[in-house]
């Protein structure tokens, strides 16, 4: 949207504005009563009528910290519209009672948080029948079941609501949710989403920000917890930094990609709950970079509403539960509006990231987090659990993920093309059936390297050494296979247009938008070229292309090494490759990596 697209992003009210161009568009989609919004017609695994009442609440986690300022006067009320006959039981609009693991309950944060930040625009005008209701209707997230992971606090986020608004709460439900997701704590800082479960973007913009909200409001009723929850976002910010590059593109990984910009939610959190690590300056760079590189993108409907997709308009790398108003959840950024004008935040200037180039281990989500120049990229180990979400494999097992050229999923396994196969290693017998990995067996995440094994059949064994030093990465596998195989292995993938390939005899390599990628093979016997891919299965560009090698894998023993590069300008000197004596050596032109077999 144009309007979006000249905002400067520069001061509260340019974010104010940003809030209200957002949200403009969906007012012509609200049903009569208010409490419903349909805005698509793609489906999810909830009813559509469920899909609607998400479309109505989502939008409060930008408009509730906008009505916390005392103006929208006309959202508040169509809000409070909305929640009467949404909660009204003899309203032909009635959501309906929840029921355990339901998704009205994923829905109930954003109106605990709407009562907590402006209980004078939402609650207060609104007469005795119409917050029975509303309070008896969102008192089902204290029966209900949640699924075992960060919906354990939507709890806490509708009893601080209650809270807020003088209401009785539920203390019980609030200490039995923030001691279970106490189990989920990893250490420095991070969580799992779950028990097991993956470290992602539901660390930062799910865990983090609820027990951040807690902390600002229960402040002085429970600082012991505010305290803690303090310490550990400092902590995980040390290393959640990394995930974003210099012009403020964060780097996608995992599921839930369609929420964009929520990308930045735990810097808002973070900045809301007043915790002392980095500059304000410095947070404040990180949310508002990032939302100006979201709003340059084709990422609305034509109508102007925010689409279902990442980089642009796409369904194919979709989860089951992204409704088309699910992208809405990205408006958690805004909770800096909840901090006044002459807040610290909005009286500093703006900063730079304060992170040079380099590296870092992070064991928890069990990754080298590496930066070069602009790029930044997480190098992955991958998780040893089955990765049942949509499209898991591509999401969270490929060895590299990169905040400008994103990552691709599958359309199908059959074909190159439609495979997805950037920065992964794909096998097949032969029949353009494609097996990359999908769950580790074991894995090792160093300051150097990373290790991991994997079984893409019974019979076949892989042993992955990854070894990044920005802008160069090298791979080493060790396959033990009962059968004939081929092989395809994938760089990153270049847009098709704008990307010209390179003359080079040792490889396959592009120039794009000031960057050269390519990739070599390093210890013989494999073709290198560019490869089209399906339209539509990179997250960040349309049509693309990846440098690829591909070759034979017999019976037996197969050592299989490349070099993938990406970095501005022209590529350096590749790194050499020795496999043998039982070690692996890699030298980086004076930086050498030695690793025991």
């Amino acid at each position: 949207m144009k309007m979006l697209t000249d905002n400067p992003l520069r001061t509260r009210e340019d974010l104010k504005k940003a809030v209200l161009d957002i949200t403009a568009p969906l007012l012509p989609h609200y049903s009569e009563g208010k409490s419903r919004l349909h805005i698509g017609d793609t489906s999810a695994s909830y009813s559509d009528s469920t899909a609607e009442a998400e479309a109505f609440a989502r939008p409060l986690w930008g408009l509730a910290p906008l009505l916390s300022d005392g103006c929208a006067d006309d959202w508040a009320e169509l809000y409070r519209k909305g929640l009467a006959s949404g909660t009204d039981p003899d309203s032909p609009e009635y959501w309906g009672d929840p029921h355990d693991y339901d998704q009205l309950l994923v829905e109930m944060a954003a109106m605990g948080l709407a009562l907590m930040l402006a209980p004078e625009k939402i609650w207060e005008p609104l007469g005795e029948k119409e917050k029975a209701n509303i309070y008896r209707w969102l008192s089902f997230v204290n029966e209900k079941k949640a699924y075992d992971c960060n919906w354990r606090l939507f709890a806490v986020m509708v009893n601080l609501g209650f809270r807020k608004a003088g209401l009785p709460y539920c203390a019980e439900a609030v200490d039995a949710a923030l001691a279970r997701v106490e189990e989920f704590y990893l250490g420095d800082g991070w969580y799992a989403d779950g028990k097991p479960a993956h470290s992602d973007y539901y660390v930062a913009f799910a865990i983090h920000f609820y027990q951040l909200v807690y902390a600002k409001q229960m402040e002085t009723a429970d600082p012991e917890r505010s305290a803690l929850y303090k310490a550990r976002a400092k902590a995980f910010a040390e290393d959640f930094i990394l995930w974003f590059g210099e012009d403020g593109e964060a780097v996608p990984y995992g599921r839930s990609m369609t929420y964009r910009f929520a990308q930045a939610a735990f810097w808002s959190a973070y900045a809301y709950a007043g915790v002392d690590g980095f500059a304000p300056g410095v947070v404040k760079g990180i949310i508002l970079r990032c939302l100006r590189s979201w709003f340059k993108r084709p990422i609305w409907n034509n109508d102007g509403t925010l689409s279902i997709g990442y980089g642009y308009p796409n369904l194919i790398m979709t989860e089951g539960y992204n409704a088309p108003g699910s992208p809405y959840w990205a408006l958690k950024t805004m909770l800096v509006l909840a901090l006044g004008e002459d807040s610290e935040f909005w009286r500093c200037e703006e900063l730079p990231l304060p992170v040079a180039d380099g590296s870092r281990a992070l064991a928890h989500p069990h990754m080298i987090a590496q930066k070069n120049g602009r790029h930044s990229v997480l190098f992955a180990a991958g998780h040893p659990m089955p990765n049942w979400h949509t499209h898991g494999e591509a999401k969270y097992e490929k060895f590299a993920y990169s905040n400008l050229f994103g990552f691709s999923v599958p359309k199908s396994r059959w074909g190159t093309g439609a495979a997805g196969l950037d920065s992964t290693l794909a096998l097949s017998e032969g029949d353009e059936d494609w097996r990359t990995k999908r769950e580790n067996k074991e894995f090792l995440v160093t300051d150097d390297y990373i290790y991991a094994k994997w079984t893409p059949w019974a019979d076949v064994e892989v042993k992955t050494y990854l070894i990044p030093r920005l802008p160069w990465q090298v791979r080493v596998h060790i396959i033990s296979s009962g059968r004939e195989l081929a092989s395809f292995e994938g760089g990153f993938a270049y847009p098709s247009e704008g990307a010209s390939a390179l003359p080079r005899g040792d490889g396959a390599f592009v120039a794009f938008g000031g960057f050269t990628g390519g990739i070599i093979d390093l210890l013989g016997g494999r073709e290198a070229g560019l490869r089209g891919m399906e339209a539509n299965t990179n997250l960040v560009f349309s049509r693309t292309a990846v440098p690829a090698l591909t070759g034979p894998v017999h019976r037996g023993e197969t050592v299989l090494g490349c070099a993938v590069f990406c970095g501005e300008g022209e590529a350096s000197p590749a790194p050499a490759l020795t496999v043998e004596g039982g070690k692996i050596t890699v030298d980086f032109g004076g930086k050498k990596v030695v690793i025991e077999l």
